[in-house]
């Protein structure tokens, strides 16, 4: 019964749906290692198990062959005393020879119920090789998935790990998106933006100021070339005006035409 169990034990665990167990699982690495350990102290159990079975096999086979010897040396024995009464009937002790028959039939009886012993263990025998086989290649079956068992665990913990190691990376680029206007890269882009029109808008303001001071000191050159011209030509009237008077010409008659025209010129300018 305790071997019916314990068999009965290992073929759920070779039947048993790893990834069933993995979906109710909170941690699939922790329970796959529990398995793996359950795994083998089930074989160990099984090797035990073995262990004393081909200990009983052991034993009974001893007792066979302990029985097999028995008879046979009853046997010599038999035949020893049926000799020594042929040897006294033949020198006419019938008595004594009547004595080593009776000890002849006597270890011919101890051989038959030895070999009659020997006899009723050969079946017991030959089912005990026969389970021994039996556990024996159950026990290398559950070595074997055992092995499985933890090439799948290696697997499987890898597959996990990964996956978890994706998702991760997948949360965090959904939670930085670069294109989104509402984070945080879209509002630091939007204030370099207004920094660098700000400094545009400067750069333009300097260059409109800039051509005004040219153009006031074009308007200034031009102002100073007329007082200029104009010192100058009060100069010369002053040194031609004797000569002049002396001459009797008059040069202050100017046509107040010429001085209209030079007023229109002005307010246009």
């Amino acid at each position: 019964m305790s071997k019916q169990s314990i068999f009965g034990r290992m073929s759920q665990l070779i039947r048993a749906n790893v990834n069933t167990m993995l979906d109710r699982a909170e941690d699939p690495e922790k329970m796959l290692d529990q398995m793996v350990r359950d795994f083998t102290n089930n074989i160990r159990e099984a090797e035990e198990a073995v262990a004393q079975t081909i200990g009983n096999l052991r034993m009974m086979e001893d007792d066979y062959k302990e029985d097999l010897d028995t008879a046979r040396e009853w046997g010599q024995k038999a035949l020893a005393a049926s000799r020594k009464a042929d040897d006294f009937r033949g020198d006419g002790e019938e008595q004594s020879a009547s004595k080593f028959d009776n000890l002849a039939k006597v270890a011919i009886q101890r051989q038959i119920d030895s070999e009659n012993s020997a006899k009723a263990v050969e079946p017991t025998i030959q089912s005990q090789r026969d389970t021994v086989e039996q556990l024996r290649t159950g026990l290398e079956q559950m070595k074997t998935k055992r092995q499985q068992l933890i090439s799948k665990r290696d697997e499987l913990v890898a597959r996990s790990k990964a996956a978890h190691a994706q998702s991760q990376v997948h949360d965090a680029v959904k939670s930085i998106d670069v294109m989104d206007p509402t984070s945080e890269v879209g509002r630091f882009e939007e204030k370099i933006r207004r920094e660098e029109a700000m400094v545009r808008g400067q750069n333009e303001l300097a260059a409109s100021s800039l051509d005004a001071q040219f153009e006031q000191l074009e308007d200034l050159g031009e102002q100073a070339e007329v007082e200029a011209r104009l010192a100058a030509l009060r100069s010369g009237v002053s040194e031609s005006e004797p000569r002049s008077l002396e001459a009797g010409g008059d040069q202050s008659a100017v046509d107040e035409s010429e001085f209209a025209s030079l007023e229109t010129e002005k307010d246009r300018a």
